[in-house]
């Protein structure tokens, strides 16, 4: 192989960059000592305090006791999150001190996250809208892709479980031109100090979970690798090959002056099992359309062919619909057209993504 892109977060942490570097390889992401701003938050956090770098207010506890204790002192929302890795679904926001300790019992005695749960973060509530900013870092120098918002929860207008995304769009409105330079001075160049002063190497995607609220913008949390959904709906954006621009990046080439970005918006609804997040269907035969309308990729995520040739359901999140248009509502109406048509057996998706940005152009 001549070039790899690494896309899930278990190897980065684990160091295959690393691995692959030594063997002569050239990969893009980021080296095992900096995927942990990932794979610990705890290290995460501390990283952004010792940068003063904009983030909630923290405190960090491997002792069940402790922590218990310290959650008896807390103003409510609290946010309880396992410090290892739980495929995105390791935070939960408790809204009593009861809810609190059921989370931290669960965690660190339970161990329902593994040894992802033997420390946790215990920080404040923001308040605010949610929002990703992928950063394509190549040591000191770095290209923003368009601001995007997920949708993290089951339910419609955002209830129910965290999920790992139910779908997501991009360009997002919450961040405009002078929160984006704000959060370039305030966030990501103090960053690109911090590894620097840390001596952490990173060339890859730099996720950051943001919270805004009132202008300001706080990050949530950092991911070192292409966050899913929001993937689906920023390389489509991209007027340039994306494998040269991640190639360029990996070998320390990165020309942030030649990235160009197409007009116009990328949406995607994800189809779900019956049941997901929680123990779902497995098998469903899934019936495709015979051709999709132009705009339209339909992605594949849990899914699987079986003995007979027939496409059945393999996963909890399924399908991924996306559709490009000129404007956020004609994009969502493409792939909400196209997820009409594929059909299963308890086939679920939220009918709603997109549904804050629309609410506010429609005010």
């Amino acid at each position: 192989m001549d070039f790899v892109i690494v896309g899930p977060e278990v190897p980065l942490s684990l160091g295959v960059v690393d691995a692959l570097r030594e063997a002569g390889i050239c990969a893009y992401g980021p080296l095992r000592a900096a995927a942990q701003l990932e794979a610990s938050k705890v290290f995460c956090k501390d990283f952004l305090h010792r940068h003063q770098i904009p983030t909630a207010a923290y405190a960090t506890f491997t002792d069940l006791s402790a922590a218990q204790q310290y959650v008896r002192t807390c103003q409510y929302p609290v946010v309880v999150k396992a410090s290892g890795l739980a495929a995105g679904k390791g935070v939960v926001i408790c809204e009593a001190q009861t809810e609190a300790e059921s989370a931290l019992n669960a965690m660190m005695a339970d161990k329902i996250f593994g040894d992802s749960g033997a420390e946790v973060v215990i920080e404040e509530f923001l308040q605010g809208d949610e929002a990703s900013l992928m950063v394509i870092v190549c040591d000191d120098k770095f290209v923003c892709l368009p601001v995007s918002q997920d949708h993290k929860r089951i339910g419609e207008a955002d209830t129910g479980l965290n999920t790992g995304g139910m779908g997501a769009y991009a360009p997002a409105a919450v961040v405009d031109a002078d929160l984006q330079r704000w959060i370039e001075k305030h966030i990501i160049q103090p960053t690109l100090a911090g590894f620097a002063k840390d001596k952490l190497e990173f060339r890859g995607t730099l996720f950051i979970g943001l919270m805004v609220h009132q202008g300001i913008a706080k990050v949530l949390e950092f991911n070192v690798r292409f966050g899913d959904p929001e993937c689906q709906v920023l390389l489509p954006l991209l007027a340039v090959d994306p494998v040269g621009l991640l190639y360029d990046c990996a070998r320390g080439c990165l020309q942030p002056e030649d990235v160009r970005l197409k007009s116009g918006y990328a949406a995607i609804v994800v189809l779900a099992a019956q049941g997901y997040p929680e123990k779902y269907r497995q098998g469903d035969a899934i019936v495709l359309p015979d051709a999709v309308p132009d705009g339209v990729s339909i992605i594949h995520a849990g899914t699987k062919v079986d003995d007979q040739g027939v496409l059945r359901t393999a996963g909890g999140r399924v399908l991924g619909v996306v559709g490009m248009a000129e404007t956020l509502q004609d994009a969502l109406g493409k792939a909400y057209t196209v997820c009409e048509q594929i059909q299963w057996e308890g086939k679920y998706y939220r009918r709603d993504i997109g549904w804050r940005q629309l609410r506010a152009t429609q005010a």
